[in-house]
């Protein structure tokens, strides 16, 4: 089993977000396991997304459809986008339908560490569409994180002169959380962004 096809498959798993290499080990061996009812149905539907899903070219969300539904619901504000790293994080603000705008998918963040630059990222056509005269605001939603928070402050540097207003998410205590058990980082973020 040193370097077959197995092996493979469980070093495939093991690249995958939040698998080790035990957990990968036991997903490979359930799947075989139950090879007709769910390895072989998994590996087609893989298969299927793979070929049918596309990025959309407008905000770079995921859909079967290039522009993808969000970009083509007319209900949707036109004037507002929210600029996000990551499709999961469109996906978790979509999640709370309190968002009725447009998004931008930059598709990460900057990182000296990582490699990962201006770019890298889809920050080209975020300023064609900020200069397309409809949109008014654009919102960062970027994690508070050192990467997230350097890569809002380039991203509304780049966007002055565009001629729309820039704001950011709120950063702070959480709905429900106790002071007690917050970081350091967290206390001082909702001290400073008050209202």
């Amino acid at each position: 089993m040193k370097d077959g096809p197995l092996q493979h498959l469980i070093q495939k798993f093991t690249g995958l977000p939040g698998l080790g290499n035990r957990s990968a080990r036991r997903i490979v061996l359930h799947l075989l396991s139950q090879r007709e009812r769910t390895m072989v149905p998994l590996a087609q539907l893989i298969l299927k997304v793979a070929e049918e899903i596309k990025d959309c070219n407008i905000c770079g969300n995921l859909d079967m459809h290039d522009p993808c539904a969000i970009c083509q619901d007319t209900r949707r504000s036109r004037k507002e986008i929210c600029v996000v790293s990551q499709v999961s994080d469109l996906w978790a603000i979509e999640r709370t339908s309190a968002y009725k705008g447009q998004y931008h998918v930059l598709g990460g963040v900057l990182s000296a560490l990582d490699g990962v630059g201006p770019d890298q990222l889809n920050l080209n056509s975020l300023m064609a569409r900020a200069r397309d005269g409809a949109v008014e605001e654009v919102i960062i939603a970027l994690s508070a994180t050192v990467d997230g928070q350097s890569t809002a402050h380039y991203v509304s540097d780049m966007l002055e002169g565009c001629g729309v207003s820039v704001s950011h998410l709120a950063h702070g205590v959480p709905v429900g959380g106790e002071l007690d058990y917050l970081d350091d980082g967290t206390i001082t973020t909702a001290l400073r962004s008050r209202k």
